[in-house]
């Protein structure tokens, strides 16, 4: 018997990718409640920068292990040594920049905790505690939102990097505080109803 036709969202790349559509299918645009996991999507959309997701996504597990799996505490001590030995890991985006722009993020991150500001109630203040739900059809989801603007806007004033609107849009949008499956992908109605 032959499986059923899943109708997904139309991302260059990923019909056939075995690891590609597992993200599609069970992470995307699933609510992030966690403060760890809702800044470490934030970093590495912050080195998607200039590259396709599916680069950051292959890479992920390494730059997991490279950042001590995310951990703030341990990223935020990082020093000179840390940063080299983080530009010669081939595993991961080797940018100085972005590199930089992650350890200080660590450190922006306790900064906020430490003045009783968790970070997860900071980015789903922005949609009153509950993900916007899109109806989006081929070829109407935007790369940017006035929202994702507002929030770029907060994250800069914080001393984030790589924060621009399209990076933070993207982070909104595979973090769930938006539902942007398209109103044909079989996920959508699912992950609308994940919504706390």
């Amino acid at each position: 018997m032959d499986a059923p036709v899943v109708t997904r969202c139309t991302w260059t790349g990923m019909a056939g990718d075995p690891l590609y559509e597992a993200y599609h299918d069970t992470e995307w645009g699933v609510p992030e409640y966690d403060s760890r996991a809702l800044w470490e999507k934030l970093v590495l959309d912050g080195f998607q920068a200039g590259l396709a997701w599916i680069t950051i996504l292959r890479k992920r597990e390494a730059f997991r292990a490279a950042f001590d799996g995310f951990d703030p505490e341990k990223v935020a001590a990082y020093g000179e040594a840390d940063r080299a030995r983080l530009m010669a890991d081939a595993g991961i985006v080797r940018s100085n920049a972005k590199i930089d722009a992650a350890i200080e993020s660590a450190r922006i991150y306790l900064a906020m905790r430490d003045r009783g500001e968790d970070f997860a109630d900071f980015c789903w203040g922005f949609v009153d505690g509950r993900p916007v739900q899109n109806r989006w059809d081929l070829g109407q989801v935007p790369a940017q939102t006035p929202l994702a603007v507002e929030v770029s806007k907060a994250l800069k004033a914080r001393g984030f990097k790589f924060v621009g609107p399209v990076i933070v849009y993207a982070w909104m949008q595979a973090t769930g505080l938006v539902n942007d499956h398209l109103t044909c992908c079989f996920r959508h109605e699912q992950v609308k109803g994940l919504a706390r």
